[in-house]
């Protein structure tokens, strides 16, 4: 039978009377339901399977750029805790170089000695009042002095190099104006050395926001 007869054929089936197909055609009709029924159920059992495995996979993605962003996180606080540790080291190491409060007196003798190893002059050397910050205070000394251009550069050289922290700050430069040489200046300045509170004087600056223990 060639394909124009089965085609002929195909056309004469009566649909209302699958009993008197042949053989053949039943067989075909029987195996394209089941096809068909296969293809349905195998789709209705997949696609939520399918729907399931693509929303894990969804998750697998979020979960890990979750942990990509942890991971970092981990390693940043590793980094940070590093950082911290220099610091730490860092504000110790200054906080060694603040004078306790009975050091203050031998630190302003230091810088008395290295004005009078400078070779000048003293007119003024006047403390003024301790001005607290948060856990050191500023000690304040406004010194006037004269001498030659060297010897004032020798003087803020030596107070540089002093063991403890010295700044000198507000300074005035002037001519002295006195019989010893044109050469002569006057410098007026602020030398302000710092020392640490004591634990019992933190509570005066520094209030505490936890409220009493």
């Amino acid at each position: 039978m060639n394909v124009q007869d089965i085609l002929k054929e195909l056309q004469s089936l009566d649909a209302q009377n699958p009993g008197a197909w042949p053989n053949w055609a039943r067989n075909a009709a029987v195996a394209l339901v089941a096809i068909l029924l296969i293809a349905a159920g195998t789709y209705v059992l997949i696609k939520p399977v399918y729907e399931e495995l693509e929303g894990e996979q969804a998750k697998e993605v979020t979960l890990r750029e979750e942990f990509e962003r942890k991971q970092k996180k981990v390693a940043a606080l590793d980094a940070y805790k590093d950082q911290l540790a220099e610091m730490e080291r860092s504000f110790g190491a200054m906080l060694r170089q603040l004078p306790s409060k009975t050091e203050v007196a031998n630190l302003l003798q230091d810088i008395s000695q290295t004005r009078a190893q400078a070779s000048l002059e003293e007119e003024l050397f006047e403390p003024q009042g301790e001005q607290p910050r948060d856990f050191y205070a500023e000690v304040p000394n406004k010194i006037v002095v004269t001498g030659s251009y060297h010897e004032m550069g020798q003087f803020v050289s030596a107070v540089a190099a002093l063991p403890r922290i010295v700044t000198i700050d507000q300074v005035e430069l002037k001519p002295s104006g006195g019989q010893a040489g044109k050469d002569q200046l006057r410098m007026s300045a602020l030398a302000k050395t710092y020392r640490y509170l004591d634990d019992s004087e933190l509570p005066a600056t520094q209030p505490n926001n936890g409220g009493p223990k």
